[in-house]
């Protein structure tokens, strides 16, 4: 083979894209996260109801599907965070957060409370799913947009106000119409 094309198939340490562009302690903290979160996923689906009096196949239980996903995370979190380990990351010194890595994190923490507020406020409290949906898709195109790089996008428009509505609407009716007539699954 020649030197040139182990060249373009294998990226240099340092080039963009490559594997020491990523710290190895950043992949420890998203093997962990994703080991948690498999764990959660695994003991939710253990936890449902397996409908035994329904004489249903094992096969088509609810929950069987979650539960092998899972399982799927959690080895490859347990992957993930091995290799990190071996790359050095308890080894390595912290370093402090850049600017532009604070921002991040304000929101990726932003995008959480979103989705936790989507999840325990509005759905299942007596709104209808589509509406519920239409207002999280709609208010979180509104608020991400305020937090963008980009100076441009953050101003509020009548348009931009539209277009969040519109999509949120279309969003949370779509989705609805699917669940239900498609999947045949009753939204809360």
């Amino acid at each position: 083979m020649s030197e040139s094309a182990v060249s373009v198939s294998q990226p240099a340490a340092g080039a963009p894209g490559g594997e020491a562009a990523i710290p190895p302690r950043s992949d420890l903290k998203d093997g962990l996260g994703w080991i948690a979160l498999g764990i959660a996923i695994l003991v939710g689906s253990i936890r449902m109801d397996r409908l035994e009096e329904q004489h249903i196949n094992p096969y088509t239980v609810p929950g069987l599907l979650p539960g092998l996903l899972g399982i799927a995370m959690i080895l490859l979190g347990g992957i993930l965070a091995l290799r990190s380990w071996r790359r050095g990351a308890l080894k390595l010194a912290i370093a402090a957060p850049t600017a532009d890595e604070r921002e991040e994190r304000r929101r990726i923490w932003v995008d959480v409370a979103l989705c936790m507020g989507y999840a325990v406020v509005l759905v299942g409290h007596g709104l209808p799913f589509w509406l519920a949906s239409a207002i999280y898709v709609s208010g979180s195109m509104l608020v991400l947009q305020r937090l963008s790089r980009d100076e441009a996008e953050r101003r509020f428009t009548v348009r931009g106000l539209l277009k969040a509505l519109v999509i949120g609407l279309g969003a949370g009716i779509v989705t609805s119409l699917v669940f239900q007539e498609l999947f045949l699954v009753r939204m809360p």
